[in-house]
């Protein structure tokens, strides 16, 4: 396998320049464990971090020994460096809720809060996830709480959905049907207004067939609140999204040396480049290696087939036999991190040999943060 660059982990966790760190890859790849493993050493290296999971599986709480986690940064250890871990776990609807009880008045609140539109918008629209990841981070940041601040994100290509957020929240409040519905509010007079229900009549029969009469009276109700309450929103994730960019920053790529993973690493790699965010570079996680590397998996094959022949020592075959397909995985994983290097030769490469025990205390994440920042 051709050598890549060396990523240093332990440079970018002493750096007290870098504030965030963003881990993304597809699902199953370990980026919770890693992100974990990377708040757990920057604890112990001195730095007060907390770990964001927009991942709702709980795989996170359990890595650290605890039963669950919520919306509210939770303490995980005090370290003797003096340096400190918290854990949260990002609740959507919960962060929604929270913009809503910050921006609006009481009485504003409480009829947005109940509004049946709201609750769908809240819990199942597509990028509401994602926005609210960019708002908790925005908060955490901005709360000067933490020195650093590492996002695990969700799974698979996902994971940067939450870079398209505020396009994506504009492209909804500027839409033809949004600005449709808050034309009423805006027209400033009672003409404009027949003016608009003489057009609206046109299409508002069909909506009601369509969506039903109570859906578009409790969408009309809750738009009308949009200029009021959400006009921070898409300058909030603005604002976020150019601290994704500032220098403080930095992308982790998490991958395991398989085809379709090391593929997705590609992808986000080069995404990245395209958005300008500040790759630190790739953890591979799970690398098998073999003590006995100088045995090659051809020889090994071959003496396990001349003791299999004589019928003799057949421990001793199963053994060599074992050593071959360990052999055999070693240079498909070589073969898969060597397409990735060739293809991004300049992206520096940190390595995390596989475990034989799933990472479940801080004892594990300790482990896999020494396997990361000696590869």
């Amino acid at each position: 396998m051709r050598k890549p660059a060396t990523l240093d982990i332990d440079a970018i966790l002493d750096d007290r320049g870098t504030r965030i760190i963003v881990c993304c890859g597809s699902g199953g790849v370990g980026k919770t464990t890693t992100a974990a493993a990377l708040g757990l050493r920057a604890a112990e290296r001195g730095r007060c971090a907390v770990v964001l999971t927009v991942d709702p599986a709980r795989r996170l709480a359990q890595s650290m020994g605890l039963t669950e986690l919520d919306n509210t940064p939770r303490r995980v250890v005090e370290c003797e460096s003096g340096g400190q871990l918290y854990a949260m776990m990002l609740d959507m609807k919960r962060t929604f809720d929270e913009i809503i009880e910050a921006h609006a008045d009481p009485e504003r609140a409480r009829q947005i809060l109940s509004n049946p539109f709201y609750q769908s918008l809240s819990s199942s629209f597509a990028g509401t996830q994602e926005y609210m990841a960019m708002e908790k981070l925005g908060q955490l940041r901005r709360s000067d709480e933490w020195d650093l601040i590492i996002v695990d994100t969700p799974p698979s290509r996902s994971a940067l959905d939450f870079l398209d957020a505020p396009e994506r929240l504009g492209r909804f409040l500027d839409g033809r049907f949004i600005r449709l519905l808050t034309a009423p509010a805006k027209a400033g007079g009672r003409s404009a207004f027949r003016l608009f229900n003489a057009g609206f009549g046109l299409v508002a029969g069909a909506l009601n067939k369509l969506l039903g009469a109570q859906v578009i009276k409790d969408l009309q109700t809750f738009v009308s609140a949009l200029d009021a309450v959400f006009g921070g929103f898409r300058q909030r994730a603005d604002l976020t999204y150019k601290l994704l960019q500032a220098p403080g920053t930095a992308f982790l790529v998490v991958a395991t040396p398989e085809r379709d993973a090391m593929r997705e690493a590609s992808y986000f790699v080069e995404r990245l480049a395209e958005e300008r965010m500040p790759l630190a570079g790739l953890v591979v996680n799970r690398v098998h290696e073999s003590p006995a590397a100088s045995l090659s998996g051809v020889r090994s094959a071959a003496a396990a087939e001349d003791l299999e022949s004589r019928g003799e020592h057949e421990l001793t075959a199963a053994v060599l036999r074992l050593h071959t397909g360990r052999m055999q995985l070693t240079a498909r994983e070589h073969r898969e991190q060597d397409h990735f290097v060739s293809a991004h030769p300049t992206v520096p490469v940190a390595q995390v040999a596989a475990m034989s025990d799933d990472v479940h205390d801080l004892a594990g994440l300790r482990r896999v943060g020494e396997l990361m920042a000696k590869s």
